[in-house]
């Protein structure tokens, strides 16, 4: 199966950014980035990535501030977060479809997403 592991997440005042990083133990087709409010809440897609084309889909909240690029070779996935707001706080996970995943299943740019990282915190105040 594969894994996902998040990381960058941080505290900022608002107006900051931060970049936060997903690698794959795998090689992965698309690659989204999910906000949180917490742990057991619902979850929304902000950016996605194809990994081979590199085409991008972004929520309209974020387009503008929030930018989603990959390195294929390193299998990771980043998201630079630019302009931060408070409402930008909460949890961010990083996740992948297919055949495999086991896990909650969302939709964001039209495909479904089951396979999940553990999430990186972001505080903005």
């Amino acid at each position: 199966d594969v894994q996902l592991v998040e990381s960058g997440g941080g505290s900022v005042q608002a107006g900051g950014s931060l970049r936060l990083s997903c690698t794959s133990s795998e090689r992965t087709y698309n690659v989204a980035w999910f906000h949180s409010q917490g742990h057991g809440m619902g979850r929304w897609g902000v950016a996605s990535i194809y990994i081979g084309s590199g085409n991008t889909n972004y929520d309209p909240s974020v387009e503008g501030r929030f930018t989603i690029s990959r390195d294929v070779a390193k299998r990771e996935v980043y998201l630079q977060m630019n302009n931060l707001k408070p409402g930008d706080s909460g949890i961010y996970y990083c996740a992948t479809g297919g055949m495999g995943g086991r896990g909650q299943r969302e939709q964001f740019g039209g495909l479904v997403y089951n396979t999940w990282g553990q999430g990186t915190q972001v505080t903005v105040s």
